[in-house]
This record gives C-alpha cells, structure tokens and sequence, in this order.
C-alpha cells in the first residue's frame, strides 16, 4: 500500500471523525511500548497560536544543533508536513512502515484517523535518536492522543471559544481540559496573559510548577524593531523579532528556557530569525499584497486582525473568507468588523465546508458590503485580485483548507506563468 492508499484506508476505520478518549490508542501505544519517547518532550496545546509556538522552538532547536521532530496538524498541502525530523517532513517510506508495524499489532482495536497517525508519529520519533520531540495538540489535550506521553514541559498558549461541542462553552470549561497535559512535578507554561482560574487551580491539583506570561516571564518591543524577553532569572534584550507573533515567541522561549537543554544565546537569536509558519500571516505575493491565515474562531481571527498592520492611506483591504460550517462564522466576522472594504465569500468544497450563502448572510447581518459569493477560494480570489489595485491588499482566512486552496491556486497559476 502506497502512502494515499494508507490514508484512504485510515479514513473509513473508525466510525467517528473525533472520538475523544486515551484508552483506544493507549492499548496499542503500550504494545508498542510507546508511552515514552527516548527524548526531551515539549507538548503544546492552546486555542491559538499552538502551531507559530512549535514552529519557534523547532527553529531554535535546530539552530541549536539539537535533532528535533516535530508532531502537528493539520496538514495544509501534503500529509507529510504532520510529521518532521529537524524541520524535513519525514518520506513516504518511513511513514509506511510506522503505519505498518501500528497495523501489525491493532488487533480489532478500533483508532481514529488522528490516534493511529500520532501513533505512528511516535513510533517514528522513537527511533530516530532526538534530542527533543515538539507535540502539537490536536485537540483540547486532556483526552488528545498526543497526551499519552508525558510531557515534560506543557505549553498552552492560549484559552479561546473553541469545538464547544467537545471541549465546553465557557472559558474555564475549555481550560480544564488543556490543563489536562499538565504532569506533576512538572513544568507547565500558559501564554496566555488572562488564564481563567481553572487553568491556576488545574496546575496546582496537579502538581505541576505553572510559569504564565505577564506574572513570570514577559516581553516588550524596543526601538528599531527589537524586542526583549524576561523571566525571573534571564533578561534578554535585543532580539531579532520573527515572522510568528511576539506572544508566542516568548511563550516558546520560556518552555525552551524549562527543558533545560543547552541553547547558546546566538543560537536562539538565530532560531528567533528563521522562525517562519506556512499559513499564519503567510505573503504569497506583493502588488497587490497576498496574505494566507488560518485564522477559524473569533480568538484567532481577531488575532489576526490585530497582527495586519493599518491599512496605508488609500489603501484597501479586500477579504476572501472560506470557513467550516461548525464554526462560529457570525463571531468571526464580528472579529473583523472595520478592518475589511470588501468581502468575497466562498464555498469550501469539503465535508463540513460552508456554503458562500451562509458566509455571506453572515456578513451581510453584520453591515459587510459583500463583492461576490464564489463556488470556490480560487474563483473568488481570482475575482479579489481583478478588483484589486497595487496598492491593496487580499487577505485569505478562515479555515486550514482555505489556505490550502488557495496555495494550489496560487502555485497552479506561476507554474503555468
């Protein structure tokens, strides 16, 4: 079986797309003998910025000289990208070998798409002689696969309104849960400068030591385009500012500085510099400006309408939104509410995808002028860039497959250029 083939199969094993819960996949992670991985173990959960922490510290990692693999999801273009020893998507041959060796001894337990493949990121990482191995969450974190083994630095970066149906409707529901990765005797990191109480008194039941931004460890811009990070021991000044967020940079400097691994500080500067997420503030073209953002809940595009600079006088921003129909669209679009000229609502032609009526009705209850309704993110990108001038900008958001689609259309048209 080819790579594809494995993942069609995968596809059509487990009655549930989400089936939350460490039992399943923790029976074959114990014939495996995969509760632990030979190495460092950063786990990162969060609402938001999970994937702009992990991409930060593999960078520093890596500069570093530590061998580093890295577990996130989900993919934007090729499955691969879930799975990377420093910072390279491990091959198809090595992928279907771990998928092999996990069939082997299954049995008739029954695995979700996302517990069979973090096992198999596991099994992958603990055969490869790391040093450290950075786990993203996929979801929540206290009955999240990736919680089978025990991390010993937690990261959450954040607690926003999310997956309500699995994880609560309230903060400190969905905070309970992402404290779940927490150990005892432990580090735990929240990056989150407002963590409901739950999050606190999770980490003391627990036991373990909870570091959070704006009381241990925090960051400032400098002049010049600067920053500097601090905690209790180390002040750090002068620090190439990276393409991921300061809030997460700093949330990853301070899981880094909790593992104790030895990080020259040239190579966290180093690190901080190269530090780079595909999909998050991603430019893709200039005149006009093209920006790709997975932004999909209110938390994260407000996020992102915080990261987009002002727009320039005489500038327009124009806006192609593709969303899941699961997700909270009206507060997304709320998010957004006098930062867009035009909206351009498109269909995304997946399960659970949205369609651009729903979208637009959104932004039309909401006083949005909406350009257009497009039965696909290329169609209305091709349409945002005709109405464009050089001077505009077209932002992208609202789902990993808007992005996604958006990618192929854009690497489609300048391999045909």
């Amino acid at each position: 079986m080819t790579l594809d083939d494995w993942l069609s199969w995968l596809e059509q094993q487990h009655p549930k797309t989400i089936d939350l819960g460490l039992e399943r996949a923790g029976q074959v992670a114990d014939r495996l003998g995969l509760r632990t991985l030979g190495c460092k173990v950063i786990t990162v959960g969060g609402t938001n910025g999970k994937g702009s922490t992990v991409a930060t510290l593999v960078s520093i990692c890596r500069a570093a000289g530590l061998r580093v693999g890295s577990y996130t999801s989900p993919h934007i273009l090729h499955f691969n990208e879930r799975i990377c020893i420093n910072d390279t998507p491990v091959d198809d041959v090595t992928l279907v070998r771990a998928f092999e060796k996990i069939r082997a001894v299954q049995g008739d337990v029954s695995l979700t798409y996302f517990e069979f493949t973090t096992l198999a990121a596991f099994l992958i990482f603990s055969e490869a002689g790391l040093d450290v191995a950075v786990l993203e969450v996929g979801l929540g974190g206290r009955l999240d696969a990736v919680n089978l083994v025990d991390a010993d630095v937690a990261v959450v970066t954040s607690i926003g309104i999310d997956h309500i149906e699995y994880l609560g409707d309230t903060r400190e529901k969905i905070a309970v849960e992402k404290a779940g990765i927490f150990r005892a005797g432990r580090t735990a990191i929240c990056g989150d400068d407002n963590p409901p109480d739950t999050l606190l008194e999770a980490a003391a039941l627990t036991g373990a030591t909870l570091i959070c931004r704006g009381r241990d460890f925090g960051f400032r811009s400098e002049e010049e385009g600067g920053w500097a990070w601090h905690d209790a021991q180390r002040v750090l000044t002068g620090l190439p500012r990276p393409r991921v967020a300061l809030a997460n940079a700093a949330t990853a400097l301070a899981a880094l500085q909790a593992t104790q691994l030895l990080v020259p500080e040239q190579a966290l500067r180093e690190g901080l510099l190269n530090a780079a997420l595909a999909g998050r503030m991603q430019v893709m073209a200039t005149e006009p400006l093209i920006l790709l953002d997975v932004a999909h809940n209110p938390h994260g595009a407000s996020f992102f309408m915080e990261q987009l600079p002002p727009a320039a006088p005489g500038q327009r921003t124009l806006a192609v939104l593709g969303m899941l129909a699961d997700k909270d669209i009206d507060g997304v679009v709320a998010a957004c509410l006098g930062r867009v000229d035009a909206w351009f609502a498109a269909s995304l032609n997946v399960p659970r995808g949205a369609l651009k009526g729903r979208l637009a009705s959104a932004l039309q209850a909401q006083g949005c002028h909406v350009a257009g309704q497009y039965d696909s993110v290329a169609d209305a990108m091709v349409v945002a860039r005709q109405q464009a001038r050089p001077v505009d900008r077209i932002i992208v958001f609202g789902s990993f497959y808007t992005v996604a689609a958006a990618q192929q259309a854009l690497h489609s048209e300048y391999a045909l250029s």
